[in-house]
């Protein structure tokens, strides 16, 4: 089995729970998955079995989309709403308006500076900060350069504004809504997140655990829908044989990256064309050991 599976995550699930299900229902055992959701997420998470997961590291530097609720007025350990209350200032909230909100999310785009929570899997001196939270323990953490390309309130339920982020890798939106809150004065945190796009994949694409269990052939991928906004490359058999034993072969593509595939429509790799030359960045053909 190889391919990629669009996981619409449930609530209360690790993203390895996922993986443990799916390794199962598969009989694969090299399963895997790009871009992390914490258990009170849901959403899109893009699974990889087989060969394909050679590809999970392109994946990961994907930008992400997310749907998540803020709620001010709270700052908790954890800054989402699963985590002990730090700081309440639910009276601060009566004079904070929309349109403060809204001037302070500006502040917010672009290339910003976020320093990674405790309650995170970062390792720091070999220890991840998650075991040395739990705890009681606290060390320095070097801010992190993150991108958001685009930050809109687009609603509200109840306490919790709602806002849709699109993010560079490593965005903590828990920290996100911490800082917002920080900036307004009240504190804040995260209430609900559900993410609805990771690249090219959208959450409408997805399923259900349960569908894919059922019938998991059904869901799977190619490994090249990965990569569907490079152009694609055919070889022919003599280069397809170069290239399967690690050599370079001559192009006269324009530089850049490119989908290559065999004579028979086989997808072979992620290749590189510079000054000429087509060399593999990663292969995905099955190796025969004879």
């Amino acid at each position: 089995m190889n391919g990629i599976i669009l996981v619409d995550k449930p609530m209360d699930w690790t993203s390895h729970d996922v993986v443990a299900k799916l390794r199962g229902a598969l009989r694969e055992k090299r399963v895997g998955h790009s871009g992390t959701l914490d258990p009170m997420a849901t959403g899109l998470l893009v699974v990889f079995a087989g060969r394909a997961t050679r590809a999970v590291e392109f994946a990961e530097a994907h930008s992400k989309e997310y749907i998540a609720g803020l709620r001010l007025g709270i700052t908790t350990d954890t800054q989402d709403i699963t985590g002990n209350v730090l700081r309440a200032a639910l009276p601060a909230l009566q004079s904070i308006s929309e349109n403060d909100l809204k001037s302070v999310i500006c502040e917010f785009t672009g290339d910003i500076q976020q320093i990674p929570p405790m309650y995170s899997a970062i390792k720091v001196n070999g220890k991840k900060l998650y075991e040395l939270a739990r705890k009681g323990e606290s060390v320095e953490r070097k801010p992190r350069s993150v991108n958001i390309s685009r930050l809109e309130l687009v609603g509200r339920e109840e306490a919790d504004f709602i806002l849709d982020v699109c993010c560079s890798k490593g965005t903590y939106i828990r920290t996100l809504c911490n800082d917002i809150g920080d900036r307004l004065g009240c504190g804040g945190c995260m209430s609900s997140l559900r993410r609805i796009k990771a690249g090219a994949f959208s959450v409408t694409e997805a399923h259900s655990v349960e569908e894919i269990v059922q019938n998991p052939e059904k869901y799977v991928l190619p490994v090249d829908t990965l990569f569907s906004e490079l152009p694609e490359l055919t070889v022919n058999a003599n280069d397809e044989s170069r290239l399967r034993n690690g050599n370079v072969i001559k192009s006269n593509s324009d530089d850049g990256k490119y989908r290559v595939y065999s004579e028979s429509g086989e997808f072979l790799l992620l290749g590189e064309v510079g000054h000429g030359i087509l060399k593999t960045v990663k292969s995905f053909f099955e190796v025969n050991n004879g």
